[in-house]
């Protein structure tokens, strides 16, 4: 017998028929680096294993549907969700009506889950550095038929600044988008003098959001690097699993 998944709750004041949360990488049956809740078919695990950690996900959770995948490439593509849709390929996907999951992967990259205040839109975005630096967030608020002030963000688990360091080019993607303090604060130099920095994605994903109109910000503060207990982290790990950030709305 495998053990039971355990799942991350959002810790943000969502309405009650919107729910969240995000897998770890307990309580599936992948093995070897991916062991052992594995929800992802790209990164060389046994694609039975991957369909029975997704049905285990399904049955954990009692969603009402097989989630949006998606087929995430680092840019900025925003797609309606669909129940039970094929996958699509996108590094966002959203939805106004109820029982269709919103669903992103990631192994240090940021999940940023958003809903308004009356519960009528979700969304998921999968935002690594460079979706940041290009503007995943930004398409994904101004994709959404709610305005950017009544939304919710909750920023789940993602590398935390200590251990993701940069180049100077990625500064710079950033800098070249917006140059200003908010950007500039979020890349501390390293020690040594090299042009390299340590990238705050959380504090990026923040100031996006403020310069876009979404005040209520929750989440973050997690380091999946530094978790090897709960999270994968393809920096620390190369082979690994990816963890799955879901939300829907109820009925």
């Amino acid at each position: 017998m495998t053990e039971e998944p355990r799942f991350i709750a959002p810790d943000w004041p969502a309405p009650a028929r919107v729910h969240a949360c995000v897998s770890t990488r307990h309580g599936g049956f992948s093995t070897g680096p991916w062991a052992s809740f594995n929800l992802a078919t790209h990164v060389g695990d046994d694609p039975r294993a991957v369909a029975r950690n997704r049905e285990r996900l399904r049955a954990a959770l009692a969603l009402p549907a097989e989630p949006q995948w998606l087929e995430q490439v680092h840019g900025c593509e925003v797609v309606e969700a669909a129940s039970g849709g094929a996958p699509l390929r996108a590094d966002a996907c959203w939805s106004k009506a109820a029982g269709v999951v919103c669903a992103v992967l990631t192994a240090d990259c940021l999940p940023v889950l958003l809903c308004d205040r009356a519960g009528s839109t979700v969304a998921a975005v999968h935002c690594g550095w460079r979706g940041l630096a290009h503007g995943v967030l930004a398409a994904a608020v101004r994709r959404l038929p709610v305005p950017a002030g009544e939304l919710l963000a909750w920023l789940g688990p993602a590398i935390g600044p200590g251990a993701f360091e940069v180049g100077a080019e990625v500064r710079a993607a950033f800098l070249d988008r917006h140059a200003d303090a908010s950007v500039r604060d979020a890349f501390a130099p390293l020690c040594d003098g090299a042009a390299r920095y340590h990238a705050d994605l959380y504090a990026l994903a923040r100031a996006e959001l403020a310069r876009l109109g979404v005040r209520r910000v929750y989440g973050g503060g997690w380091c999946t690097h530094a978790t090897p207990e709960l999270f994968w982290s393809y920096r620390r790990d190369g082979v690994c699993g990816r963890m799955a950030s879901l939300v829907w709305i109820g009925p």
